[in-house]
């Protein structure tokens, strides 16, 4: 008999099942699982499967030869084409050694030392590697997050991650980081195929970029002076995985951030080093401005079209003819084109500005302070479209020195002395991201964080270092033509009246108010006899 308030313990009933169907249970899983392993590693199922048939067949010979012949035709592939041999040989072998004897070995640590282990069901759940490529110098783990959670939460952690590894530095992406080759020949179609399903969107992957190797720690020597710029892959600078990274100039306005001693000549000369060519040619004019009284640009001066570098008020007329230029420009190409494409007879103006708080906070005549921003906001908010660009530096972003700063749509963070300046710099978050522009070593002359296009993740690059003497060989080879700084006078000559657009035809329409009314308001005010 059991009474109310007793306490009752009811347990299952327990299915008691034979030792051999147990055994055979676990058989056939562990059976399941290797097939499934093989299936997903047919490459070392099949190297095992020939050594085993080579040794039984040669013995020892049969594995010597092999290997031997193996590591010769290695060599030479990757003296001839070393950066196909690390993309399909020795990074995969790499990777797959680095993932089992040194990412496996701390995983479990690592994710619950960082905060990204979850438990559900009284169980410790862990984000899985699923696979580890390695390169000259970085290995990209790819990582299957646990159910709930976000590429933000590794993000947050990115330093604790790379310390955790044994790095210094870590990126994270949400998508796979690099873009699918374009692919030609033969074998395009079916290569692309391959590549739009490596390249798909898996919303439940991450993936963590470690820096075994820190390929910037070398000065990278200036690029060579393309004869015509490219102007949406212009070669600036050197990335983390060796590769260059391109700036993409046309229809954009770019800022540079960085404290004293960063490298910012560095940017600009690089970046004048690419349109080098254009300059000589006639397709590029460099506008340049120099507050420091030409410090930095007065060695290139045959390279540039306007110059101004001790009048602020020369200054002032410099950026006033650049928005001439710009309204002359919308006026002829309105209802053309929305973007504008360079000529030479038509070139493209690019306004480079070394130091723009100079001219923005520190100046101390209020009208023309005044007078220069409101000439930048008209640059920065209409000029892009139609060829007019705007490079400036500056070494402190805060909102009162640039207030216009959100009109730089490309951004580029060196050294900084003050976490929140990496975000005024490159846009809210950009530091939890890895940008950490803050924590330059001294060494670190150069070095910087950009945002790659169609990824809000930054990337880790250093820009060529542009000597003296590379500026005088510049100077003298590229110099502009004798006619750069007449552009003006296009101004007028080539300005069209807008077209008259003729009337059109309405459909007609009955009085709003009624007919009484009407006549009311119609009559006459001495006879009361309507008009």
């Amino acid at each position: 008999m059991t009474t109310a308030g007793d306490l009752m313990v009811i347990r299952p009933r327990r299915l008691e099942l034979p030792v051999w169907l147990i055994a055979l249970g676990l058989m056939l899983r562990w059976l399941c699982r290797g097939l499934w392993w093989c299936l997903r590693h047919p490459v070392t199922v099949g190297l095992v499967v020939a050594g085993v048939l080579l040794y039984r067949e040669f013995g020892r010979s049969g594995l010597i030869v092999p290997l031997v012949l193996a590591g010769f035709v290695s060599a030479v592939w990757r003296w001839k084409h070393e950066a196909s041999w690390w993309a399909w040989c020795a990074g995969p072998l790499l990777g797959r050694f680095r993932q089992v004897f040194v990412y496996r070995r701390a995983w479990r640590e690592a994710m619950t030392l960082c905060g990204l282990t979850r438990t559900y069901d009284h169980r410790v759940v862990l984000p899985q590697l699923l696979r580890v490529r390695s390169d000259q110098a970085l290995d990209v783990l790819t990582i299957r997050m646990v159910r709930g959670q976000t590429p933000e939460e590794f993000q947050r952690v990115t330093a604790n991650l790379a310390y955790a590894f044994g790095r210094r530095h870590a990126r994270v992406y949400s998508e796979r980081p690099g873009e699918p080759s374009v692919r030609t020949g033969y074998w395009a179609m079916a290569l692309g195929a391959v590549d739009r399903l490596r390249y798909r969107d898996r919303p439940s992957l991450v993936y963590l970029v470690l820096v075994r190797t820190d390929a910037l720690r070398t000065v990278v020597m200036p690029f060579d002076v393309p004869p015509v710029p490219d102007f949406t892959a212009l070669p600036l600078a050197r990335r983390e995985d060796l590769r260059h990274w391109c700036l993409h100039l046309l229809a954009t306005h770019v800022l540079i951030g960085g404290a004293t001693r960063s490298g910012k000549g560095s940017v600009l000369w690089s970046l004048v080093r690419a349109l080098a060519g254009g300059v000589a040619s006639g397709l590029v004019r460099l506008w340049v401005i120099d507050p420091k009284g030409g410090m930095e640009f007065a060695m290139g001066r045959p390279l540039f079209a306007r110059f101004a570098c001790k009048s602020f008020e020369a200054m002032a007329d410099l950026l006033d003819e650049a928005v001439t230029v710009m309204r002359e420009r919308q006026t002829r190409l309105a209802g053309a084109v929305r973007v504008h494409t360079p000529t030479e007879a038509d070139p493209l103006v690019v306004v480079v500005i070394d130091e723009m708080a100079a001219l923005t906070a520190y100046l101390q005549d209020v009208d023309l302070r005044k007078r220069i921003a409101s000439l930048l906001g008209l640059l920065l908010s209409q000029g892009a479209g139609v060829g007019v660009l705007v490079v400036a530096a500056l070494q402190d972003p805060r909102k009162e020195v640039l207030p216009f700063r959100d009109l730089f749509p490309t951004r580029i963070a060196l050294g900084l002395t003050e976490a929140a300046q990496v975000d005024l710099v490159l846009g809210d978050g950009a530091r939890n991201r890895g940008a950490l522009a803050d924590q330059m070593p001294r060494w670190a002359k150069g070095v910087g964080y950009v945002i790659l296009d169609g990824t809000p993740e930054p990337a880790r690059v250093r820009f060529s270092y542009v000597s003296d003497d590379h500026i005088r060989e510049l100077a003298t080879g590229y110099p502009a033509p004798a006619d750069a700084a007449d552009i003006l006078t296009q101004v007028g000559r080539e300005t069209a009246d807008e077209p008259t657009r003729p009337a059109l035809p309405r459909r007609p329409r009955g009085p709003l108010l009624p007919d009484s009314l009407l006549t009311f308001l119609d009559r006459d005010t001495d006879g009361g006899e309507p008009r």
